[in-house]
C-alpha cells in the first residue's frame, strides 16, 4: 500500500534519515527489476535470425535475410538451365484422333484431306503390376550309394517365404529417406503394390539395413578423418520420451551421424570421429570441441546472428560495423575464389586483420569490463555485458574467425552440418520420437548413408536395394570410396 501522504511528510520533516534509506531501498529495487525485465525481453526476443534458436521456435515471426537486397530481378537468372517438361521422339503409346462432326458446306470432316497433325504427349506412371513371385526350387537327390544331397539356394533367400530386395529398400526408403512413420510406410506400400506389410516386417527390413551397413559406415568414417576439413554439429533426439542428443560430422562428400546420451566432450570422444584427427574442424564455438588437438574453425553465420542481436537490442553500433565487415569480406573471398585464386594476398588479408581489430576495439571501448563491486561476495567470477562476452571470444579466436580468407578450403560457415542436420527435426516432427536406442541408431546409419549416396550424385533408390544383396559391403564401399 502507498503511504499517504502527511506520513510522508512527516517523515520528512522528522526523519529524513529514515527517508533517504527507502529511497535508496526503491532505487535498487527498481534497478534490479530493470536488469530482469531486459533480461527475460532479450529472451523473448531471440529467434532465429538473431540467435542459434532453430526457425520451428521463431512463433510465426517473420524473418529477415542475412543477405540483404539483390540488385538481379526476382525469379532464373540469365544462364539458369530450367526443367521443363521436354517432348520425346519415341513414345511408348500414340493415339491418332480424327475430327468429327461436318463442316458448314455439309460434308463430313473425316473425308477431308490429312494435311498434318497437331501433337501434344501426357506423362504418366505405368499402371503399377502386382507383385513378381519367383519360386526357387532346389532339387533333392539321392546318390547310388544311398546318400541324399539338397541343392544349395542363393544368396539371400533364406525363408520360405520372403520379400526381396527391391520391396525391402522401398520399405526403408520410405521411412528414413521420405521420412514417414512406420504406420504410413505401410499404408504407402498397401496402396501402391497392394503389400499387406506389418510394422515387424518394416523394422526387421531397417534393422537388416543397419546391420548390412556397418563395414560401409566404417569406411564413411574412414574418409572424413582423411578430409582436411570437417563439419560438426549436435541436435536434440528423443528416444523413449528422454533427451538423446545426436551428432553430425560432415564432409562435401560423406556424412555421418550417431545418437548419444549425452552432448559434450564424453559423446564426442565415444563418436571416436575426432580421435587423432589432425585436420581442421568448422564449428558454432561449442567448448568441448576445443578440448581436441586439431585445428579450428568457427561458424560466422552464427556471429552474425548474435551481432544482429547486439545491434536490434543492445543498440551496439560496433556490431552493425562487423557485420557489414564480415558480409563483405566474406564477397570478396567469394570473388576470389571464383577467379581460381586460393587465398588473399598477403597485403590484402594483413589490411582486412586491422580492421578486424578496429572493430573489436570500438567494442571494448563501448563496454568497459564490469569489476566487482565494493562489499559484494568474491566468489566466482564477475558478470560481464552480453556484448562483452562476445567481444571477448571474436578476440580470443581470431584467428578461427578469419581463417576462411587463409584457406579458401574453409567455409565461411556451418551450414553444411545445419542442412545435414535438418531432416532429423522432420522426421520427429513428423514421427514424435524413437521407441528405442536401437531405431535411433538404426536411422542414423542409414540416414547418414543416404546422405552421402546425394553427395555423390547416385540414385538412393538403387543403393539402397544394394543393401540388401548377397555381399552389400563389397559394392557399397566400391561405388563410395
Amino acid at each position: 500500500m502507498p503511504v499517504p501522504k502527511e506520513i510522508f511528510l512527516a517523515m520528512c520533516r522528522n526523519d529524513p534519515n529514515s527517508v533517504y534509506r527507502m529511497f535508496c531501498t526503491m532505487e535498487e529495487s527498481i534497478a534490479r527489476l530493470e536488469q530482469r525485465v531486459k533480461y527475460l525481453e532479450s529472451i523473448i526476443n531471440k529467434d532465429s535470425h538473431n540467435s542459434g534458436k532453430p526457425p520451428s521456435s521463431d512463433m510465426g515471426r517473420k524473418q529477415k535475410s542475412l543477405r540483404g537486397k539483390s540488385k538481379r530481378r526476382k525469379g532464373g537468372q540469365p544462364g539458369h538451365k530450367g526443367h521443363t517438361l521436354q517432348r520425346v521422339d519415341n513414345p511408348q503409346h500414340s493415339c491418332t484422333h480424327s475430327p468429327e462432326g461436318v463442316c458448314s458446306c455439309g460434308r463430313p470432316l473425316q473425308a477431308g484431306t490429312l494435311l498434318d497433325f497437331e501433337r501434344r504427349q501426357v506423362f504418366d506412371t505405368p499402371v503399377l503390376p502386382p507383385l513378381e513371385v519367383t519360386e526357387h526350387c532346389a532339387e533333392i537327390r539321392q546318390c547310388p550309394c544311398g546318400k541324399v544331397h539338397t541343392a544349395a539356394f542363393p544368396a539371400g533367400v533364406e525363408a520360405p517365404v520372403q520379400y526381396g530386395e527391391r520391396i525391402r529398400a522401398l520399405m526403408v526408403y520410405f521411412s528414413a529417406y521420405q521420412l514417414l512413420p512406420q504406420k504410413r510406410t505401410v499404408e504407402v506400400m498397401n496402396d501402391l503394390f497392394g503389400v499387406k506389410l506389418s510394422e515387424g516386417t518394416l523394422n526387421n527390413a531397417i534393422q537388416q539395413a543397419h546391420s548390412n551397413l556397418g563395414t560401409t559406415e566404417e569406411a564413411i568414417k574412414q574418409a572424413m578423418k582423411d578430409s582436411p576439413v570437417m563439419h560438426l554439429d549436435e541436435t536434440g533426439m528423443y528416444v523413449n520420451g528422454k533427451r538423446f542428443w545426436e551428432h553430425s560430422c560432415s564432409t562435401p562428400l560423406f556424412t555421418h551421424y550417431f545418437c548419444h546420451p549425452k552432448r559434450g566432450g564424453d559423446a564426442i570422444k565415444e563418436g571416436a570421429m575426432l580421435n587423432e584427427y589432425l585436420g581442421r574442424i568448422v564449428h558454432d564455438g561449442w567448448k568441448p570441441y576445443f578440448d581436441f588437438e586439431c585445428l579450428h574453425a568457427l561458424c560466422n553465420a552464427h556471429h552474425l546472428r548474435e551481432l544482429i542481436f547486439m545491434k536490434e537490442e543492445h543498440h551496439q553500433q560496433w556490431a552493425d560495423t562487423m557485420i557489414e565487415f564480415l558480409c563483405r569480406l566474406k564477397r570478396v573471398v567469394d570473388r576470389a575464389k571464383a577467379a581460381g585464386q586460393s587465398s588473399l594476398a598477403k597485403q590484402t588479408i594483413q589490411r582486412y586483420e586491422r580492421r578486424y581489430d578496429q572493430i573489436i576495439a570500438e567494442g571494448y571501448d563501448a563496454n568497459p569490463k564490469q569489476t566487482r563491486k565494493e562489499g559484494a561476495a568474491r566468489r566466482g567470477r564477475v558478470k560481464q555485458h552480453p556484448a562483452r562476452n562476445l567481444l571477448d571470444r571474436l578476440s580470443t579466436y581470431r584467428h578461427e574467425v578469419l581463417i576462411f580468407m587463409h584457406d579458401f578450403d574453409v567455409p565461411f560457415d556451418n551450414n553444411l552440418a545445419e542442412r545435414d542436420l535438418r531432416m532429423t527435426k522432420v522426421k520427429q516432427k513428423v514421427s514424435g520420437c524413437f521407441r528405442s536406442m536401437s531405431g535411433a541408431q538404426a536411422f542414423c546409419r542409414i540416414r547418414g548413408f543416404i546422405s552421402t549416396v546425394r553427395k555423390h550424385g547416385y540414385g538412393v533408390l538403387e543403393h539402397m536395394q544394394k543393401c540388401f544383396a548377397a555381399e552389400p559391403e563389397t559394392v557399397l564401399l566400391h561405388d563410395l570410396t
